[in-house]
C-alpha cells in the first residue's frame, strides 16, 4: 500500500513540474494580432500652371511633380490644344476657343512602383471682350395723329444685321416697308389712309418679321367745316329801274283798297 502511494507522489510531482515551462511555452507561443499589410502607394504627384487664366490662343506651361522613375506621363484637358511634354518634368500647350469658365487639367502616368499618378490643376479660360449689349428695337413716328391723307414718317432702329422691318396699321392702309441704311435705322412714310374713321389705331413695329412694339395713333376723319356763304350787297350802279316808275332804292308801294274809293 505504501509503495502505491509513493508511486503516485511521484507521478504527481512529476506531473507538476512539467506543467510549468509548458504553460510558460503556451504563453510565449500565443500570435499577436496585426493589422493586414495594405500595398504600396505611389508618392503624390502635383501639377503647376504658369498662369491661373487666359484667353483662347495663349501660350502657357506647366510642371510635374513626380517620383524620380515615374513613367507614361500625360496631360489632358478640353481647355487645351497641342499638348507638348518637354525635356524633364514640363509641358506646353496652347488655350483652345472654348466658352468662358473654369476648366480642369489632368496629370497622369505611372510611378516607379507601378501604381498610377493622378493629379489635377485649375485653369479659368476668359475671351477679354466685354459681352455684347443686346440691342432693342425702337419704332418713331413724326406725329402720333392724323387726317386722311398725310403723311407720316416713320424710323425704326434696329441691331445692324438685321434683315427687314416695317410697320403695319389700319390706319396706314396696312403695311408700310421701311428702306435700311445699312446702319440698322430703317425709315419710310405712312399715309393715313383715305377712308379711315376717326379714332384711336394701333401701329405694330416689325423687325426680323418679329412684332417688337406697339404705338397709339389717333386720326381725325371729320374733315374742315366749311363755312356757309354771306350773301353779297349789290352794287347801286347795278340797280334795274323799272319801265314807269323811279328808281328810289325802295320797294314800290303796293295797293290798297283807300286808292280804289278815290278814283270812284
Amino acid at each position: 500500500m505504501r509503495k502505491a502511494l509513493t508511486f503516485s507522489a511521484i507521478a504527481l510531482a512529476s506531473s507538476m513540474a512539467l506543467a510549468v515551462p509548458t504553460a510558460a511555452f503556451a504563453a510565449d507561443s500565443t500570435p499577436t494580432a496585426h493589422s493586414s499589410a495594405s500595398p504600396a502607394v505611389a508618392a503624390p504627384a502635383a501639377l503647376k500652371l504658369s498662369v491661373s487664366s487666359g484667353k483662347p490662343g495663349d501660350s502657357i506651361q506647366m510642371s510635374m511633380e513626380v517620383p524620380d522613375g515615374s513613367t507614361n506621363l500625360s496631360i489632358s484637358s478640353k481647355a487645351l490644344n497641342d499638348v507638348k511634354m518637354t525635356d524633364g518634368r514640363g509641358a506646353t500647350a496652347t488655350i483652345s476657343k472654348v466658352a468662358d469658365g473654369n476648366y480642369g487639367v489632368s496629370l497622369t502616368g505611372t510611378g516607379p512602383d507601378g501604381k498610377k499618378i493622378q493629379a489635377t490643376a485649375q485653369l479659368t479660360v476668359k475671351d477679354g471682350k466685354p459681352a455684347p449689349t443686346p440691342t432693342t428695337s425702337t419704332l418713331s413716328l413724326s406725329k402720333d395723329n392724323g387726317k386722311p391723307g398725310d403723311k407720316i414718317q416713320v424710323t425704326i432702329k434696329t441691331a445692324p444685321n438685321e434683315k427687314s422691318a416695317f410697320v403695319k396699321s389700319d390706319a396706314f392702309g396696312g403695311q408700310v416697308n421701311l428702306k435700311n441704311d445699312g446702319k440698322g435705322v430703317w425709315t419710310g412714310t405712312a399715309v393715313v389712309a383715305k377712308d379711315v374713321k376717326s379714332g384711336y389705331y394701333g401701329v405694330d413695329a416689325f423687325a426680323g418679321g418679329k412684332k417688337f412694339d406697339t404705338v397709339k395713333f389717333s386720326t381725325d376723319a371729320t374733315g374742315p367745316v366749311t363755312p356757309k356763304p354771306k350773301p353779297t350787297p349789290v352794287d347801286p350802279s347795278h340797280h334795274k329801274t323799272p319801265k314807269g316808275s323811279v328808281n328810289t332804292g325802295q320797294a314800290p308801294l303796293g295797293w290798297v283798297p283807300s286808292d280804289a274809293a278815290d278814283n270812284g
